[in-house]
């Protein structure tokens, strides 16, 4: 049996200078020349070892040569470049390290197109976990909730907590669990003595599997392969492996 070959993935820079003096191009231009050739890629201009600049060019010899006259005149006095195999990311590539160097002489800063700011996403899930823990200490209120709701919401739970809870004990302090179905999520609060209360319609339930009957409106179902709790990695596991670790 033939082993197969490992396969090698190309790479994106195919050569690279860093570092040169921009005098090279008036001692050595043939040698610089014939060296770089036609070769795409981005490039970066130094002043005194201080990064000034970065840029992309389908001409690098002739984009660094040409900032010897422009506006950058006098400004950098070494180059570094990176000759890249393909242009279809070169864009991409230039804006990112423009992103994260904000260079003097950049004035535009580098545009990621097609790239999501996750900045609203981050935002969202600390508001929800922020949102969890005030639930799990004060009950079900907006963060107004007085010591009477706190009582209230206990005193729902004791009185929904008649019969098996086989979630007692599994979370002492009280613990979130989540659920998807149909495309859409759902969330409850297991509270220590292992009261389900569906969130936020306040419904309690004594059982993962009443409390998913409750959501997927099935006359039978496996509440323990339906509810999922976060790990201490934030990883969404069923409450199933609790069961089974406790043997």
């Amino acid at each position: 049996m033939r082993k197969k070959k490992k396969r090698v993935s190309r790479p994106i820079v195919v050569g690279h200078l860093e570092k040169i003096s921009s005098r090279i191009f008036e001692r050595y231009p043939e040698q610089v020349t014939g060296l770089i050739e036609q070769g795409q890629g981005v490039y970066a201009l130094y002043r005194r070892e201080k990064l000034y600049y970065i840029g992309l060019a389908s001409d690098l010899r002739g984009r660094i040569k040409w900032h010897l006259k422009d506006r950058h005149k006098g400004k950098w006095d070494r180059f570094s470049l990176y000759i890249i195999r393909k242009t279809e990311h070169i864009r991409e590539v230039e804006s990112l390290l423009v992103r994260i160097a904000e260079p003097k002489g950049n004035r535009v800063r580098g545009r990621l197109g097609r790239s999501k700011n996750l900045v609203r996403k981050l935002g969202a899930a600390i508001k929800e976990r922020q949102r969890e823990e005030r639930i799990g200490m004060l009950g079900d209120g907006k963060g107004k909730a007085t010591r009477k709701k706190v009582k209230k919401g206990r005193k729902r739970a004791r009185k929904a907590a008649k019969g098996a809870r086989p979630l007692k004990g599994y979370f002492p302090k009280g613990k979130m669990i989540y659920t998807s179905y149909k495309g859409k999520d759902y969330k409850a609060w297991v509270y220590g003595g292992g009261t389900i209360k569906i969130i936020p319609s306040g419904k309690l339930f004594n059982s993962p599997s009443m409390a998913g009957i409750s959501v997927t409106k099935k006359k039978t179902m496996n509440g323990w392969r339906f509810w999922k709790y976060k790990d201490k990695n934030g990883e969404l596991i069923y409450i199933d492996q609790l069961r089974k670790k406790r043997g």
